[in-house]
Parts: structure tokens; C-alpha cells; sequence
């Protein structure tokens, strides 16, 4: 055995009552049950006992059960100093029965104590304090050499032996723990593998087909120019530079796009900077900006965008406020303007149209909300997700 193992604890996961089975639960509180009852047992067999001898003889027990509770929390803390005087006070506990004459709790309090201190302390602290519990029942018990030689010896080993499997047990939680963390990672590489697989696809078709169609639109726009001017001519201009700017529009979301598939994602305030860059909106960030993940960063700038869609729809020359709350366990936006022509009204009963079908879908994916509907002066759409 190396001098290490003689002064470390055991394993966190061998400490701790949440790694064991149910069945092993079961034996357990069954074992403390069983132990209980000898120890109530043992307080109040053989002779009568008035009101206050009860009373003391139950707070003992009850007091001896804190502390025991006590020492397993202060083990699965490694607090070595806290666990020794916990032990040394069920110890001077078991000596105090024994002088009470309650025999049957001071032996099951050593006998305890020897074999959770072999179980639950560093080796180097365990083995003397099993020693001394030990020790101490052999004096109290005197009638039969053999039987108390066998019964310290068992005691010794099965110690020894709780300690082996409650490692066994940690070792394989830390195991099981390490191929769950395995097993997502693979997960979230493959998941991202196809991310990139569908960003290249998406470029190699759509973003290349929109800067072909602005290629086109530009030279069409240029042929037009060099037309004679007219009503005619003019119209199909403006269709033109519309049709152009509106392929501009898209080429940047289809990139913006491709960058949160491949997890390469601006911050959303400098994305509603940039949005709003053209438009009478104000934009205030409130709280501390941190980074977010692809989706949630995604859904943020998506339900912003569309909001401002409806708002130049139902709503054309409303001042428009987007507010963006960084919360400690999520994040909020809210977008409200000052109203228009009622229709935003309208849009907030019907519910028509996919565009708030959409975002709210969007928040549900994710675990959040999104509200629409009427708001002090105009229209109101908040959103909330966890991040």
C-alpha cells in the first residue's frame, strides 16, 4: 500500500448516498433502522423507569443520531478535524452509557464508530480510531475472550471491506460519469459536423445564387439607367433597385445564418445596432453582456427582425424601442412602439399570420415565451429564453 493511500480520503463518490442503488439504500436505512431499535432497546430493558428517565434516555439517542449525522456530512466534506470530534463525542457517548449501565447502545456506539471510522476516514486517522473503539469494547466485554477476539476481528474487516466497495461504487459513478460526458461531446461534435455540412450547402446554393441575382440586378439597373427617361422607365428602375436591395437583405441574413451554424456568432446587441442603423429605433442593453449560444443568440435576433417587419407594416413611422435584458439565468427582449394606424391592434387579437407563429415556436423550442399584443401606446412583443 503507497503512503498516499494511507492519508487520502476516500473518493467523494464513495462518501456519498446519492451513488448508491436502491437496494443498497434500502439495506442501509434497514442496517441504521435495526440499530435504532437495539440502541432503544438496550436504553429501556430490564427495570422501570419515571418521566425524567425517559426523557434523558431518549435525548441521548436522539442526540447520538445528530451526531452521527453529523459526522457523515462533515466525511463527505473531508473536513478531517470535525470528523474527530464527532467521533471522540459518540465515543465518550458509549462511555457514558456503559457507566449508566446501558451496555447494549455503549456496545453498538464503539462498534459503530470502528467501523465507519475504517470506512469513512483517511487510513492514517481510521485505523487508530477503530483501534481505540475497539479497544474499549474489549474492555466492557470480558465474559468471553474468543467471542470478543472474533467479534473485533469482523469488525476490523468488515470496516475494511464497506471501504473497498464504497470505492468500487465511486470508481465506477466516476467511470459512468466520464462516458456520459463522452458520449455528449460525441454528440456535440457530430451535431456540429452537420451544422457545417448544411452551412456549406447553404452557401454553395443560396448565397451563391443571391450574388449571382445582385450581379444581375446591378448590370439591369445600369442598362436602365442609360434608357431614356419616362414613367415607364422609372418604375421598372425602382422595381429593379428594390429587387436589389431586398437580394442584399438576404445575402446578409443567409450569412448571418451560416455563421450561427457554424457557431461563429456576433454579439445580438451589435447585431441590433447594425439592424436598427437605418431606423428610428432606440436600443438599450440592460445588465451584463455574455456570450450565448448559437440557438438562443439566433432566436433573439430573429424575433427582433420580424418585429420590426411588423411594426414598418401595421405601424409605418412609430417610434420603436428594443430593449435587451441580460438576466442571471436568462435573457429578455422587448420590442414596443408608439402605434399607428390600429392595425397593430388587430394583429395582436387574430394572431394571424406565421410570423408570431413562428417566433413563439422559436421561444417554445428553447424552453422560453414570447407575448404579443397591445401595449400602453402601440404594440408590444416580448420575448424570454433561458441562457
Amino acid at each position: 500500500m503507497t503512503p498516499a493511500a494511507w492519508t487520502s480520503w476516500p473518493s467523494r463518490e464513495a462518501l456519498s448516498w446519492e451513488t448508491r442503488t436502491r437496494a443498497r439504500a434500502v439495506i442501509g436505512w434497514s442496517v441504521r433502522a435495526a440499530l435504532l431499535t437495539l440502541m432503544l432497546w438496550g436504553t429501556f430493558a430490564g427495570g422501570r423507569f419515571g418521566p425524567w428517565e425517559i426523557v434523558v434516555g431518549l435525548a441521548g439517542v436522539a442526540g447520538c443520531g445528530a451526531v452521527a449525522v453529523a459526522f457523515f456530512r462533515t466525511t463527505r466534506e473531508n473536513r478531517l478535524r470535525p470528523s474527530l470530534g464527532l467521533l471522540v463525542l459518540l465515543m465518550l457517548a458509549a462511555f457514558g452509557a456503559e457507566r449508566a449501565g446501558a451496555d447494549v447502545p455503549a456496545v453498538v456506539l464503539w462498534c459503530g464508530c470502528a467501523v465507519t471510522a475504517l470506512e469513512r476516514l483517511p487510513l492514517s486517522a481510521g485505523v487508530p480510531s477503530t483501534a481505540v473503539a475497539l479497544g474499549a469494547y474489549v474492555v466492557v466485554d470480558t465474559d468471553d475472550w474468543m467471542t470478543t477476539a472474533v467479534t473485533t476481528a469482523g469488525l476490523c474487516l468488515a470496516g475494511y471491506v464497506l471501504r473497498l466497495d464504497a470505492e468500487a461504487r465511486g470508481s465506477g459513478q466516476r467511470l459512468l460519469a466520464q462516458e456520459r460526458a463522452a458520449r455528449v461531446a460525441e454528440a456535440e461534435t457530430a451535431a456540429l459536423d452537420e451544422r457545417s455540412r448544411i452551412a456549406r450547402e447553404i452557401h454553395d446554393v443560396l448565397a451563391h445564387s443571391l450574388s449571382a441575382q445582385m450581379v444581375h440586378l446591378e448590370a439591369a439597373r445600369l442598362l436602365i439607367e442609360r434608357e431614356p427617361s419616362g414613367e415607364f422607365r422609372d418604375q421598372v428602375l425602382q422595381r429593379v433597385v428594390a429587387a436589389r436591395s431586398m437580394a442584399r437583405e438576404g445575402l446578409a441574413e443567409t450569412r448571418q445564418a451560416l455563421s450561427a451554424l457554424r457557431g461563429e456568432v456576433s454579439p445580438v446587441e451589435e447585431f441590433l445596432r447594425q439592424l436598427v442603423a437605418v431606423e428610428p429605433v432606440e436600443v438599450r442593453v440592460e445588465g451584463r453582456p455574455r456570450t450565448l449560444t448559437a440557438e438562443v443568440s439566433q432566436a433573439v435576433r430573429r424575433v427582433a427582425q420580424e418585429a420590426l417587419t411588423n411594426v414598418c407594416k401595421h405601424a409605418p413611422g412609430a417610434r420603436v424601442l428594443i430593449r435587451l435584458e441580460y438576466r442571471p439565468d436568462a435573457i429578455a427582449l422587448e420590442i414596443s412602439d408608439t402605434g399607428g394606424d390600429g392595425a397593430g391592434g388587430e394583429l395582436a387579437v387574430s394572431g394571424s399570420g406565421y410570423g408570431l407563429l413562428g417566433m413563439r415556436e422559436r421561444a417554445e423550442l428553447l424552453g422560453g415565451t414570447l407575448e404579443a399584443g397591445p401595449g400602453e401606446e402601440g404594440f408590444v412583443v416580448s420575448l424570454r429564453v433561458p441562457a
